[in-house]
């Protein structure tokens, strides 16, 4: 039977397979059934910084509703103040203590003081590492896109000084170069990198004419751009890969791995098959290890990276004109009606 552990910025991993931030890790009970399901670990539900704010807001709004209603009432109650991020924190302690596998706090915040406060905050709750959900959605059009990536890798650089726990970040494809952003976060400390993050987008249902605002799930075909990535970034970088987004099948496991990732994360793949799903993921893994006579996980990762690729077009723009050579293909295994 093959060795199936690794690690993650330098955290010991049973398994290369991680559960994702979702629904499915915000309760004790659900993750308790990922462990013993055979979840390497678990990312928690993220604490937004918008949310606490919004929360905030709500609860000035309902205890101000009625203050001016008659005079002698304006001094009745007294003032209360918002737990803010407490509760969450106290939940992420309560996860924590109720596993054996590593946990990883996930932040989503605003602000670039928040980031420093809640990271502090995250670290207190015993958690093993951090990740850091950088999300920018621009509406300024003056905005240079290296504003933004100046401000967020300062703010992932303070991080890493305020705290003595690894701390990874989740990042979109967005940027007009994710190597040169990546390999930018590498040299300030970041010690893990999840590619990518699977963004929420609006929709519109055109017979009511309003918003709608679907779950929207990955499909298996959406692997491909952290394939891509992970290949290309192998070897190049002092911190982990942790590839994530369309992670269906224990085949899609491997072929992160042979691109070069350190483990992955799944969340679709759970809400779709159940977290039993997990224990499929990694028999077949095992499977297919034993089949070619891997004995570890290191023993093959990296081994169709850029760097040990032996077709020199497979990440390169050339692999595209190859695929207009053979459009006769295409064209036989799906003919036109």
């Amino acid at each position: 039977m093959a060795i199936l552990a690794t690690s993650y910025m330098g955290i010991p991993l049973k398994n290369p397979i991680i559960a994702g931030a979702s629904e499915l890790t915000r309760n004790v009970e659900t993750i308790q059934k990922l462990e013993a399901a055979g979840a390497a670990a678990f990312v928690t539900k993220s604490l937004f910084e918008e949310q606490i704010q919004l929360e905030r807001f709500r609860l000035e709004e309902e205890l101000s509703r009625y203050s001016e209603l008659h005079a002698e009432m304006t001094n009745l109650h007294p003032a209360m103040k918002h737990a803010g991020p407490k509760e969450h924190l106290m939940w992420v302690k309560r996860s924590k203590d109720a596993v054996k596998i590593p946990v990883f706090g996930s932040l989503n915040c605003v602000s670039h003081d928040t980031w420093v406060e809640y990271a502090k905050m995250m670290q207190d709750t015993g958690v093993d590492g951090l990740e850091l959900n950088f999300y920018a959605n621009p509406r300024d059009m003056g905005l240079r896109g290296s504003a933004i990536e100046d401000e967020q890798i300062a703010t992932a650089e303070e991080v890493v000084q305020s705290v003595s726990i690894p701390v990874s970040v989740k990042l979109s494809v967005f940027y007009s170069n994710p190597l040169q952003v990546i390999s930018r976060f590498d040299q300030v400390g970041v010690k893990g990198f999840v590619l990518f993050n699977r963004f929420f987008q609006p929709d519109f249902d055109v017979d009511a004419e309003k918003n709608i605002f679907p779950f929207n799930l990955s499909s298996p075909v959406d692997n491909r751009l952290p394939l891509r990535y992970a290949g290309l970034l192998y070897g190049n970088l002092s911190g982990d890969i942790c590839s994530s987004t369309g992670i269906f099948q224990g085949k899609d496991v491997i072929k992160m791995i042979l691109a070069g990732a350190k483990c992955v994360q799944v969340v679709s793949a759970l809400f779709v098959n159940k977290i039993t799903h997990l224990q499929t993921l990694t028999s077949d893994l095992d499977a297919w290890m034993d089949q070619k006579g891997y004995q570890g996980i290191e023993d093959f990762r990296g081994k169709m990276s850029k760097k040990q690729s032996k077709d020199p077009w497979t990440y390169e723009r050339g692999q595209y004109v190859k695929l207009l050579f053979e459009a006769q293909n295409i064209l036989k295994e799906w003919p036109q009606a």
